[in-house]
């Protein structure tokens, strides 16, 4: 404990708890329930502008990492907010469904193209 309620696991010499509960080491839990404001269902809203591929290519060759998920130096700097990488996470599992419902409407568009055409041919 420090004077601030803190409680530090494995802390050595004179190491001050950081956080409320600060684990220098590995942890063991059954079950690990993290509340966060600001979940991201509004992939899915009518005005969510999912950015077009060739624009999400160019970002990632330009920036080697996904759009708003922090880079291997900001992790290794400060750490993730499990509840928040949860949510960037699961937006990013939204996105690429809105992405594959986008390519199979192309494909299944082009497929009948292709059967119209091959009907005319005949």
């Amino acid at each position: 404990f420090d004077m601030s309620g803190n409680v530090g696991i494995g802390l050595t010499g004179t190491d001050v708890p950081q956080y409320k509960l600060d684990v220098r080491g590995t942890a063991h839990f059954c079950k690990v329930i993290a509340q966060y404001q600001g979940w991201c269902d509004f992939v899915f809203d009518e005005k969510f502008q999912l950015l077009d591929l060739d624009s999400l290519e160019h970002y990632i060759k330009q920036n080697k990492h996904l759009p708003d998920i922090p880079n291997t130096e900001e992790v290794a700097k400060s750490g993730i907010d499990l509840g928040e990488m949860n949510a960037k996470l699961l937006q990013k599992v939204e996105e690429l469904t809105l992405y594959v419902i986008s390519l199979q409407k192309q494909i299944n568009k082009q497929q009948n193209e292709i059967e119209i055409l091959k009907q005319t041919k005949n």
